[in-house]
């Protein structure tokens, strides 16, 4: 039954909320950019090697609330002066060759899945708006909500307006089910960070997804679906089976690559 039937009957709409790093794409959707931030002049090599070191930490340690923290301070210090309206060119004109190979075709199927059955798809994020508006467009999601940044002048402050993390995500669901009619009790949840409990315990189908060690703990406690997503590829150039060696290999390259960027950027700090 379609969402427009359900409205016809007098029934309160379903949603499905989806974090976004590390739960639809396979890495930090901020950080993904670094590349074409630093070929339009906005950050330096310096900033590329903290933010390869940042990523490095990202994917191999559980984001607990110190390592979110940590990321936020990275984040909002580099961004700090940025002209907003530069930023969201950059965003739009290298979304599609910085993004679609990261979305996990798990995520993708899953969100088509939902659309399928009539829910709306929201994508609720820690990252900043400038990033996950056009994100969450590009994946097919109907609403999206991030963090803010304050603005003056056309320029971001390095402070934060709004932060979507922890608590602040389960308010923003709740808000979007006033103002939209999501019945949560029917609704769906999905992330892979235990900082996400508020989100997850906010709707009545929570799934943990590629879960860090506490949230596995918490799913298994409470009886919660677990799901594992491991194939990043385009979405436009979707394969049934990645060839295996193919996977691994690329998987070894980017951890070096990884790695390369950790030693070097914390050999650049010995010498300060």
């Amino acid at each position: 039954m379609t969402a427009n039937a359900h409205d016809r009957l007098g029934e309160q709409r379903v949603a499905a909320f989806f974090d976004l790093d590390k739960t639809v794409i396979a890495r930090s959707s901020t950080l993904a950019f670094s590349k074409p931030f630093f070929d339009q002049g906005l950050i330096n090599r310096r900033s590329v090697l903290k933010s390869s070191y940042a990523q490095f930490l990202f994917l191999v340690s559980g984001a607990d609330h110190d390592q979110t923290e940590r990321m936020r301070v990275h984040l909002t210090n580099m961004c700090a002066g940025w002209d907003v309206d530069q930023v969201r060119a950059i965003v739009a004109e290298t979304l599609h060759d910085v993004v679609e190979p990261l979305v996990f075709a798990e995520a993708a199927d899953l969100i088509a899945d939902h659309k399928a059955r009539g829910h709306d798809v929201i994508v609720v994020s820690a990252s900043g708006d400038e990033v996950v508006t056009p994100i969450a467009a590009m994946l097919g999601a109907d609403h999206s909500a991030a963090s803010r940044m304050d603005v003056e002048d056309g320029r971001f402050t390095g402070e934060l307006e709004f932060y979507c993390h922890g608590e602040g995500k389960a308010d923003v669901i709740r808000e979007l089910a006033a103002e939209y009619g999501y019945d949560l009790d029917r609704s769906y949840a999905y992330s892979d960070s235990s900082t996400d409990l508020p989100m997850l315990k906010a709707v009545g189908h929570p799934t943990a997804v590629n879960p860090d060690r506490p949230l596995r703990r918490t799913a298994s406690e409470n009886g919660w679906p677990v799901l594992t997503f491991s194939n990043p590829v385009p979405i436009r150039s979707r394969i049934p089976t990645p060839d295996t060696t193919s996977t691994v290999a690329t998987a070894a390259m980017v951890l070096a690559t990884m790695t390369a960027g950790a030693l070097v950027y914390a050999a650049l700090r010995k010498r300060r």
